[in-house]
């Protein structure tokens, strides 16, 4: 049962990114931003609630955009494996 949640989970993860490729291209810049200050490590937690904040102060319809939680791990390793400057900058667990 944990292998088909995790299956779901991921295609969930992958179709949300596939369709919103700004958020991806947001945290990167985030997380650029917090590298910039001298931070070695972050949780992605905390960008995503940053993100979650401009968004909320750029639109007034907020059903049109929502951030799932579950895909923040997801982000962090996505990011870590593509964004070479920022490989190791996330603290991830293993994915059960």
């Amino acid at each position: 049962m944990e292998t088909l949640t995790k299956v779901t989970l991921d295609a969930q993860f992958e179709e949300f990114h596939k369709n919103n490729p700004e958020v991806y291209e947001e945290l990167v810049r985030l997380a650029r931003q917090m590298k910039a200050r001298g931070h070695k490590q972050i949780g992605i937690k905390m960008l995503w609630e940053v993100l979650r904040w401009e968004r909320a102060m750029k639109t007034t319809d907020q059903t049109e955009w929502k951030l799932n939680n579950n895909y923040t791990s997801r982000y962090a390793r996505l990011i870590m494996e593509n964004e070479p400057d920022l490989e190791g900058f996330f603290v991830t667990r293993e994915l059960g």
